[in-house]
């Protein structure tokens, strides 16, 4: 059944995402009309587990499920598999009542979640976030300001990290209902690529929330187990757009002619389409790698805490800067196949160039992930962290 999945997917992209550049490129509303089809279709939250009404398909199902969304569109791909961050984190480190109830809406209903993490001045360095929260009787009161944050206008609930005022050394995740009193959208910011989605900067003010609704467990940590899933996702919109790339220079060749022969006879464009596809592969192999890790943790006796002893997989690092290192050069090497055409807004590799940049950049640019596969991995065992 999950294999499935992916069929229609593919079926989705192509009669539904392929062709809209203009639309998904002006920053269109969201969640878009075309959520809900994605839902009706049966490919919303597709990894939601079976106990909570959703497909339960496995992270590596999720690789060919989302880089076929992306070959349509990486923007929409990306809202729509984004929530697997905050879903994770809510089902292993939640309270089950808390969980069952929210994951089980998504479910029905093809709802989404977003994540409150970043903020201005911390940047990377999340342990110096300042959003807090203090205890009041049976409630937390949480305030703060988060920087990037995508979902979250259109989202049913905010996992939000912040810091406890009664123990500042202390960060935890917070389930935040969206109509929560306090909640401000301060901007929608007009990105250079991955304009399909919708990424906020956000401002809560004493929202009053159950103390329930604190995830059990070190903040970050949990982000970090969440982060899993989600990093290897992102990788994996790099295959996507990497195809279509592909397949764009492929229907340029047919018809562009050099040196009165086909462009698809000439030896060197065939050298750099073999190396395209070489990179397509093997980042597809580390992806499926990462995936199988984190689908090993969730299968544990104890997802939660493996998971949390885990914490970032070398895996899931790996994917996340390879793909978006590869991906780049695929990115470059396409465009270039297009002559002054792949520098024009009106040819839709210049749209692809601009969406891959992102997975270089999100969750964690290229500087941050090499520090934690160092750091993690590398470094002599008693000085790693």
């Amino acid at each position: 059944m999950t294999a499935d999945l992916v069929v229609r997917a593919r079926e989705f992209a192509r009669s539904r995402l392929l062709g809209r550049e203009d639309y998904f490129d002006g920053l269109p509303a969201v969640p878009t009309p075309l959520s809900a089809e994605l839902h009706r279709a049966g490919l919303a939250n597709w990894w939601l587990p079976v106990s909570h009404g959703g497909a339960g398909a496995p992270l590596t199902t999720g690789i060919d499920l989302v880089s076929e969304l992306a070959y349509g569109d990486a923007g929409f791909a990306f809202a729509s598999f984004l929530p697997v961050l905050g879903t994770t984190m809510l089902h292993c480190f939640g309270e089950p009542a808390l969980a069952a109830k929210h994951l089980g809406m998504m479910a029905r209903e093809g709802g989404s979640c977003a994540i409150l993490v970043s903020e201005d001045e911390a940047g990377s360095e999340l342990a110096r976030n300042t959003t807090v929260y203090h205890r009041k009787g049976e409630d937390v009161v949480i305030s703060g300001d988060k920087q990037f944050s995508t979902n979250t206008d259109g989202a049913d609930f905010l996992l939000v990290v912040a810091r406890s005022a009664e123990d500042p050394s202390l960060h935890s995740v917070v389930l935040v209902k969206r109509d929560t009193p306090g909640i401000e959208i301060v901007r929608r910011w007009d990105m250079q690529g991955m304009r399909g989605s919708g990424t906020y900067q956000v401002r809560l003010r004493d929202c009053v929330i159950p103390a329930d609704n604190v995830l059990e467990g070190n903040g970050l940590r949990i982000l970090e187990a969440g982060l899993n899933a989600s990093r290897t996702l992102i990788a994996a919109t790099a295959i996507g757009i990497s195809r279509r790339i592909r397949d764009l220079a492929m229907e340029y060749a047919v018809h562009k002619r050099v040196k009165g022969a086909p462009l698809a006879e000439n030896a060197v464009f065939a050298a750099k389409l073999g190396q395209i596809e070489m990179l397509i592969d093997v980042m597809r192999n580390q992806c499926l790698a990462a995936a199988a890790r984190f689908d090993s943790l969730l299968a544990a006796p104890d997802p939660a805490a493996a998971l949390y002893r885990t914490g970032a997989t070398r895996e899931a690092l790996a994917a996340k800067m390879y793909c978006g290192q590869a991906g780049w050069t695929v990115a470059t090497m396409g465009s270039e196949l297009f002559g002054g055409l792949g520098y024009t807004n009106g040819h839709p590799v210049t749209k692809l160039v601009r969406d891959l940049r992102y997975v270089g950049l999100v969750e964690g640019g290229d500087d941050v992930i090499r520090d934690l596969l160092y750091s993690r991995y590398v470094a002599p065992s008693g000085r790693r962290r």
